[in-house]
C-alpha cells in the first residue's frame, strides 16, 4: 500500500484560540498505510479568525457560492475517482479561487478541531494508499474516510471498507500534530491498525504527512499535499 498523505492539522488550547501551540514531533521515514480518521466529535470554539479580503460583500457571497459549487463537483465522484482530467481541472479551479478568501493564518484557527469526511483527492491513492488504487478498488469497496481532529495535537484518520463485498474491515491512524507556520502543518502518524472481521493489528511503522490549509470555513477545509494533491474535506453533521 502506498504511503497515504491525508489532510490534517494543528492544535491549540487555552482562550488564546488563534495562538498557534509550539508542538514537539520528530520526522521518521513514511510507512505503508492508510487514510482516513475517526473520533469524537468536538465542539467547534467560537470562530475568531481574521479573513483576508478587503471586500466585505464578498464574505456572504462569493465564498458561500464557491464552496456549493466545489461540493456539487465532488459530491458522488468515489472522492473524485469517477471524474475526468478535465472536471478535476474544473474543481482545481475553484479550489484555487477559495483560496483568495482563506482566513489568515489557518492553522491557528480554531475551526480546523472536528470530525471531516474526505470527499475529494486529486490523487486517488493519497488517501487510503493501496486500497485506493485501481487494483485495490477491485477487492475494496471505500464505505468512509473519517478525519477528526481534537485539542490540542492530535489527528485521527479511518477508513471503513468491504472487502470482497461481504468482509467488513478498516484502517485506522492516530497522529501528533505540529504547526510549521501559519498554513503548513506535520502530522507524525503511529503504525497503522487493521481491523478485517474478527482480526485486528498493527503493522508497519510511523509515517509523516505535511499539508497546507488553504481554506476553512463552517462547511468545508480545503488542503494542499506536500506533493500538491488537493483535498476537500467536508464536516460532519
Amino acid at each position: 500500500m502506498a504511503a497515504s498523505s491525508l489532510a490534517l492539522l494543528s492544535s491549540f488550547r487555552g482562550p488564546e484560540l488563534c495562538k498557534a501551540k509550539s508542538l514537539i514531533s520528530h520526522s521518521k521515514s513514511p510507512s505503508n498505510v492508510s487514510f482516513s480518521f475517526q473520533c469524537r466529535k468536538s465542539r467547534i470554539p467560537p470562530f475568531l479568525c481574521s479573513v483576508s479580503v478587503s471586500d466585505p460583500q464578498v464574505l456572504t457571497g462569493r465564498p458561500g457560492d464557491l464552496v456549493a459549487s466545489i461540493l456539487s463537483k465532488v459530491t458522488e465522484t468515489d472522492r473524485g475517482v469517477l471524474l475526468t482530467k478535465e472536471q478535476q481541472e474544473e474543481v482545481t479551479q475553484v479550489a484555487q479561487e477559495l483560496q483568495k478568501y482563506c482566513v489568515a493564518a489557518p492553522v491557528k484557527c480554531p475551526l480546523i478541531f472536528g470530525e471531516w469526511d474526505v470527499v475529494y483527492c486529486s490523487n486517488p491513492t493519497s488517501p487510503g494508499g493501496g486500497y485506493r488504487s485501481a487494483l485495490g478498488r477491485l477487492f475494496f469497496r471505500t464505505r468512509e474516510m473519517i478525519q477528526a481532529v481534537e485539542a490540542p495535537d492530535t489527528v485521527r484518520n479511518k477508513v471503513s471498507f468491504s472487502a470482497l463485498g461481504f468482509l467488513d474491515g478498516e484502517v485506522s491512524l492516530k497522529g501528533k500534530l505540529k504547526a510549521l507556520d501559519d498554513s503548513w502543518i506535520q502530522v507524525i502518524f503511529e503504525a497503522p491498525q487493521l481491523k478485517v472481521g474478527s482480526l485486528e493489528f498493527q503493522y508497519g511503522g510511523e509515517s509523516e504527512v505535511k499539508l497546507q490549509i488553504t481554506y476553512i470555513d463552517e462547511k468545508i477545509r480545503l488542503g494542499k499535499g506536500s506533493r500538491g494533491s488537493l483535498f476537500v474535506f467536508q464536516r460532519r453533521e
